[in-house]
């Protein structure tokens, strides 16, 4: 594992680490548990993929239930490239979507959708059992369920090694405890965007956690339950992507056209920048040095929330635009209305 060492902002009053969003390159692809390989069931399995990629993409529940979507409900075929069956343990019917025609009819049907770039998550996750209580480690057989349930779920999932160091921080106290403090010394050696923290326990048979999630200055929480720990950590991957869904889908022909402004471009980052603005339509307009200009689609608020997560910085409006050496502002572009600097 790949660690990298953050400076931890005294000043702020919540959790923040660095960037270090992750591409999900199986976004497109989906899992759902069989017990045999009966035509019936794959018509089952098949309808569950649907259901599961779209919540995947939109972050909604019902968004399946749109009237326009009735057609692909009906024939999921038409959206699907190939399907075959994983051993697993559990046995699983895997089922590849085509991104082009899925995305057409999602759009085509007025839903928002979710691009491929996400938060990464680093999960401090305590389970407590008749055996015992255990901070679930990277490496341990207990993580398995916990990455099964990120990936079903679309979400990019880190664990720390869970040492004994780490057991001593990872305490129900810390874990339950509305002030991410106690967590923050211990996450800092981890690339992660986002800070969930859950504390699970078994109670009559039957499985219970509650949740806390730091992004940036905000703070979602929530409880979940189930019969065994691998449907708790679906329940809790799969109320975690609801809520942070609202931040990065883009809204086809209600978000605003504007101009984005890039400034410190290097020809690594134009292959970065271009995955980040997907979900916008990002078109590049113009390019001036280590300035380019991108005509895209999105509320600010939507650009600042997915650009934070390639660690960007807004330039304030307060610095005005470049001047060039002959004292002249860049021409050919309207002004940008947001700016930012790698």
């Amino acid at each position: 594992m790949r660690f990298h060492h953050l400076l931890a902002a005294g000043c702020l009053s919540f959790f923040s680490l660095a960037s270090h969003a992750e591409i999900l390159t199986n976004l497109y692809q989906v899992r759902e548990p069989v017990s045999s390989q009966s035509p019936e069931e794959r018509t089952q399995a098949t309808q569950k993929a649907l259901q599961t990629l779209v919540i995947r993409l939109t972050g909604d529940a019902k968004a399946l239930q749109n009237p326009a979507l009735e057609p692909v409900r009906k024939d999921p075929q038409q959206i699907i490239r190939q399907y075959g069956y994983d051993a697993g343990p559990p046995e699983s019917l895997q089922v590849d979507f085509d991104p082009v025609s899925t995305e057409r009819a999602l759009r085509q049907a007025g839903l928002s959708l979710w691009g491929s770039n996400r938060p990464a998550l680093l999960g401090w996750w305590l389970a407590d059992s008749v055996e015992g209580s255990s901070l679930v480690g990277d490496g341990q057989s207990a993580a398995e369920p916990l990455r099964r349930a990120a990936q079903h779920r679309g979400l990019p999932l880190r664990l720390p090694l869970a040492d004994l160091s780490e057991q001593l921080v990872g305490t129900v106290d810390n874990i339950e405890g509305a002030n991410p403090a106690p967590l923050r010394e211990a996450s800092e050696r981890y690339g992660a965007d986002a800070l969930l923290a859950v504390h699970a326990r078994e109670e009559g048979g039957q499985w219970q956690a509650k949740w806390r999630m730091w992004l940036g200055d905000q703070q979602e929480q929530g409880s979940a339950q189930a019969a065994d720990q691998a449907a708790l950590a679906d329940a809790v991957m799969l109320a975690v992507s609801e809520r942070l869904a609202p931040r990065y889908v883009v809204k086809p022909g209600i978000s605003t056209e504007q101009l984005l402004e890039v400034h410190g471009m290097t020809l690594e980052r134009y292959a970065s920048l271009g995955r980040l603005l997907e979900p916008f339509g990002g078109q590049l307009v113009r390019i001036d040095g280590d300035r380019s200009v991108y005509q895209v689609n999105g509320s600010a608020e939507q650009l600042r929330a997915q650009l934070g997560l390639a660690h960007l910085q807004e330039i304030p409006a307060s610095e005005g635009a470049p001047v060039t050496e002959a004292g002249q502002t860049p021409a050919a572009t309207p002004a940008a209305q947001l700016r930012f600097r790698w």
